[in-house]
């Protein structure tokens, strides 16, 4: 996840460092988390996982695993890419403990306008992501987060084509989730907009997950691995069941507060890594260890 099209106001939203007592007291103890190294598990109330475009590699999992409770799964190629690596790596993932963000990359606004029919292609694309999830072995009332890179106001084009993507997919049995822009976003006569509430007033009441994407300093830490992650209500958007704080490259205009958290050529690697040339990464908490667990 890597591209927008909005420039955005970073406002500043206060109250990053929510206080998570008994996470960092069962941590300091020698808790779960303390014991295996795996800093995600150290709070019951937000827990740290990566996302990437790239599928990181088979060898790098176990490393990978002592940070990250879980891991950013593609349907689809991601924004950028032609091919999906992550493809066929489900079993290895759970095999080395990872929980799942599965992720289905939808379309652009531009791809979207006439004569394209925006509704057909939500349906089309809902039918793969579905397909594709069955595929990788995932099953029935597993979230799939529809990706929607683009922020400000959606058009009444992208309004159809994630409402008939969500309808379907929900059809089929599986749960509906959006990655989206938690960020406001300028619009016309100083109106400012934040996708997710956009999208969440268009479909009204129906059940689905937001994963935000918010990495302006404030409310986002940087590149930084805690003890106890961010919670993603703190990213601005209360309803959030998932927050990307970071993203690779870094965008400078968003992290100068927080710039000295990258890595010098603007990336974000993990914690236990050697640094630049391996494995760059986006952030991310969630309420849970699984966002995408198919356990309602």
């Amino acid at each position: 996840m890597r591209f927008a099209r909005i420039v955005f106001t970073a406002a500043g939203i206060g109250g990053f460092f929510v206080a998570v007592v008994a996470g960092a007291a069962m941590f300091l103890a020698g808790g779960e988390g303390a014991r295996s190294g795996t800093w995600a598990h150290a709070t019951p109330q937000a827990f740290l996982g990566f996302d990437d475009n790239e599928y990181p590699g088979d060898a790098a999992l176990a490393e990978l695993r002592r940070t990250f409770a879980f891991a950013g799964y593609w349907l689809n190629p991601p924004p950028g890419a032609k091919q999906n690596t992550w493809a066929g790596k489900r079993n290895i993932l759970l095999k080395n403990g990872f929980g799942f963000l599965v992720l289905f990359n939808g379309r652009t606004e531009r791809q979207l306008e006439p004569p394209a029919n925006a509704a057909a292609l939500g349906e089309g694309d809902a039918e793969s992501a579905v397909e594709n999830a069955r595929r990788e072995g995932f099953a029935a009332n597993t979230v799939i987060f529809l990706d929607q890179e683009e922020g400000g106001r959606m058009t009444a084009a992208q309004m159809a084509y994630i409402s008939n993507w969500v309808e379907r997919v929900s059809g089929a049995n599986f749960r509906t989730g959006i990655y989206c822009s938690g960020m406001p976003a300028k619009e016309a006569k100083g109106e400012s907009v934040i996708t997710a509430d956009d999208i969440r007033q268009h479909l009204g009441s129906t059940p689905i997950s937001f994963f935000v994407y918010n990495d302006a300093c404030p409310p986002s830490p940087g590149c930084v691995y805690r003890a106890t992650p961010p919670v993603p209500s703190a990213s601005g958007v209360a309803y959030a069941d998932v927050w990307q704080f970071a993203q690779s490259p870094r965008r400078r205009n968003f992290t100068r507060a927080c710039s000295a958290t990258y890595h010098a050529d603007g990336n974000c690697y993990p914690p236990h890594d050697t640094g630049p040339g391996s494995i760059l990464l986006d952030l991310d908490s969630a309420t849970s260890a699984d966002p995408s667990s198919a356990v309602p």
